[in-house]
């Protein structure tokens, strides 16, 4: 399995990548600018979150290593992997309905609550990467 060594990278295609899900113990690391925006990362073997300017970006329980997350007006994507399934929790719209795929594969129509976070199960044991695509 892969995980994020430096805990929040740069990738090529101009997403983010972090996360690393084998920490026994916290670790974090605030202020990484990319593309004007500050994040800041903590992960561990239980949780992994990420902010982007101050706001709830995304959050694993147990803690997951993420690639390629890329974020626009309309759409949410990356590939996520972990030891053992996980609760994800993603910030978005408000009362906002979205579609989510797992792997290419539609599995419903899911609204926000009043807070904005959408919540999904992802079955991660034995599995490798993940892919996941969340569309307004």
């Amino acid at each position: 399995m892969a995980v994020v060594e430096e805990l929040i990278r740069k990738e090529p295609d101009g997403t983010v990548s972090f996360g690393n899900h084998v920490l026994k113990d916290k670790a974090k690391l605030e202020d990484f600018e990319h593309c004007g925006d500050l994040y800041k990362v903590k992960t561990y073997k239980t949780m992994t979150r990420l902010e982007r300017n101050g706001m709830f970006a995304y959050e694993s329980v147990p803690g997951t290593s993420v690639f390629h997350f890329k974020e626009t007006a309309d759409e949410i994507s990356f590939k996520v992997e972990g030891d053992e399934d996980a609760q994800i929790t993603v910030g978005l719209e408000e009362d906002t309905a979205y579609e989510v795929f797992v792997n290419g594969q539609s599995i419903g129509k899911m609204k926000t609550n009043l807070s904005g976070k959408l919540n999904i199960s992802a079955l991660l044991a034995q599995a490798g990467e993940v892919s996941v695509t969340i569309t307004k």
